[in-house]
């Protein structure tokens, strides 16, 4: 099968896709759950994975006055548009086609985290996103189940960003950006790069792939819809905690794991592959 019919085979499947979260959204009455019906919050929401406290946190936030308003730009859009959309979307479209939408656009970025992986020499992550992407791509009707997760193929999600932080690129200062959330300077200059390896990026038809965008966002934003209900009556500062999660999931990311035990150790220092020196993440 040549790239250009798997190409029109990928846009066939997501385009039924988009047409029956469409269709869903459409015929919706009642945009959203009964709040009671909220759950404690899945590790989506970007909770750390280890605990340890971030004391330099505002060190590495020195943009804290945009970034606050930013922050709050942010949440405004997402209670008044995104957060009603994706009840919607949460309440008509059911849980398997939700979970199909997941896949399929898990698929894609396996595709360029086995990309990011090769260039962390990381050959063993290397091989087992490759082997997502051939299992889940012919197996899986091209993502849409996700074959490989059944037969025990684990993934390993890696993107420029974090590519860049394996070879001593230093996080920089926290930065809010509009619609997209959370990020570092370091991360936000690899969006470039993290772009052209987007297959939705490299579609030619704007509505498809706008519509892409569309469906992946919402989909997404109903699979954090409980979480950010905890986060609501959780938090004090609400600011805080998403920043303080999103710099020590980061630095988790960007070291595999492998947090420093030091409790004080700033989280815009998360580069991992230092030439420099003999400390070299070991690849896994």
């Amino acid at each position: 099968m040549n790239m250009k019919r798997l190409n029109n085979l990928s846009r066939l499947v997501l385009g039924s896709l988009l047409l029956w979260a469409c269709m869903g959204l459409v015929f919706a009455n009642d945009p959203l759950k009964d709040p009671s019906k909220a759950q404690a919050a899945a590790p989506a929401l970007g909770a750390p994975q280890k605990a340890k406290t971030i004391s330099t946190a505002i060190a590495a936030d020195p943009l804290e006055s945009f970034n606050r308003s930013m922050f709050t730009f942010n949440d405004a859009v997402d209670r008044n548009v995104l957060r009603p959309v994706a009840g919607a979307y949460e309440q008509v479209t059911p849980s398997f086609f939700r979970k199909g939408v997941s896949n399929f656009f898990g698929n894609l970025g396996d595709a360029w985290s086995t990309v990011n992986s090769a260039l962390q020499l990381k050959p063993k992550h290397t091989v087992e996103n490759l082997m997502r992407v051939l299992v889940n791509s012919t197996f899986g009707i091209l993502g849409v189940l996700d074959v490989a997760t059944e037969v025990g193929i684990e993934r390993h999600t890696e993107d420029f960003g974090q590519t860049l932080g394996y070879w001593g690129v230093g996080a920089g200062p926290y930065v809010v950006l509009p619609v997209l959330g959370p990020s570092t300077l370091r991360d936000t200059a690899a969006l470039a790069v993290d772009f052209k390896g987007d297959w939705v990026a490299l579609q030619d038809d704007v509505a498809f792939r706008n519509s892409a965008y569309v469906l992946r966002g919402v989909n997404q934003r109903a699979k954090l819809l409980r979480a950010g209900n905890m986060l609501e009556e959780a938090a004090l500062d609400k600011y805080t905690f998403v920043r303080d999660a999103y710099l020590q999931r980061r630095q988790s990311q960007v070291l595999d794991g492998n947090l420093p035990d030091t409790p004080d150790d700033d989280p815009s220092n998360d580069s991992g592959h230092d030439p420099s020196n003999d400390q070299v993440k070991s690849a896994q």
